[in-house]
């Protein structure tokens, strides 16, 4: 299921189709640590300067806006490169 998301993430093509759930997984498979304060769920990585802080729509999907930061930071970092098996 990861190289799925990951793929659809990847490509841009369906930012307002992905599942919250999904892609807090993927953010996890990645190595994040997650501390949730109401519905915002905020994720950190040690030697990634930034943190990723996601909330859920009231469909279950996550917001656009946000999957495009989450692939940003995925390709800043090129964290798809050392995660082949995710």
């Amino acid at each position: 299921m990861g190289r799925d998301i990951l793929d659809k993430v990847l490509s841009g093509l369906s930012d307002k189709n992905i599942r919250f759930d999904d892609i807090k997984k993927l953010i996890m498979d990645f190595g994040f640590a997650c501390r949730i304060k109401g519905d915002h769920h905020i994720f950190s990585k040690e030697g990634i300067a930034e943190i990723i802080d996601l909330q859920p729509l009231k469909d279950g999907k996550a917001k656009a806006y946000q999957v495009k930061q989450v692939r940003n930071l995925i390709l800043k970092y090129k964290l798809h490169k050392e995660g082949e098996n995710v």
